[in-house]
């Protein structure tokens, strides 16, 4: 994608200097400058304008981390396509993690009974979960919602992995109950 400059234009060599240094006005210019170019990426990706746009919102979030290690060896544009098509990847990552959460709280849902009144079950899980105790609510969280193992999880809220298993046991016996008194509401 070649970019004509008007005279007096900053090069994007020269914004990404200056936005390495803490220039925050040419950070925004550089973004601003690029971020149709961000979106018609991630649109081109996805297919999906929604998902097109948290795409652009995450790599303009990550430029900000990144654009100190862009050593100029490539066009700025193909490395932040490489950035955006990453993103995008990332993405449908998570939203394959998503369907998986969605599936593996159903299988909860239906085992504690639907909810009445075309309420999404998969958003009623959710809200019950978020009334779970903090400890229960982590648990849940970590080895359904982000997949780890009961070992993972429990090297990350620094307990056994006994009481991990335990907390999942817990969790589960209040959800059904949540799930069986919002359904009667």
């Amino acid at each position: 994608m070649a970019m004509t400059l008007q005279e007096g234009e900053a090069s994007d060599s020269e914004l990404v200097g200056r936005a390495r240094d803490g220039d925050r006005q040419a950070f925004g210019e550089l973004v601003g400058r690029h971020y149709d170019f961000i979106h018609r990426v991630a649109w081109r990706w996805c297919g999906n304008a929604s998902d097109a746009e948290d795409i652009a919102q995450d790599v303009c979030v990550r430029l900000g981390r990144a654009v100190r290690d862009y050593r100029g060896g490539s066009a700025f544009t193909t490395w932040l396509y490489a950035m955006t098509i990453n993103a995008a990847r990332d993405a449908l990552r998570k939203s394959s993690r998503d369907m998986a959460k969605t599936a593996a709280y159903g299988v909860h849902a239906l085992v504690a009974g639907e909810p009445e009144g075309g309420e999404d079950p998969t958003e009623a899980l959710w809200a019950a979960v978020r009334q779970l105790p903090d400890k229960q609510r982590d648990a849940v969280l970590l080895v359904y919602g982000e997949g780890l193992s009961h070992a993972d999880a429990a090297e990350a809220m620094a307990i056994a992995e006994a009481t991990v298993s335990w907390h999942i046991h817990e969790a589960k016996k209040r959800l059904k109950l949540l799930m069986r008194s919002a359904g009667e509401e």
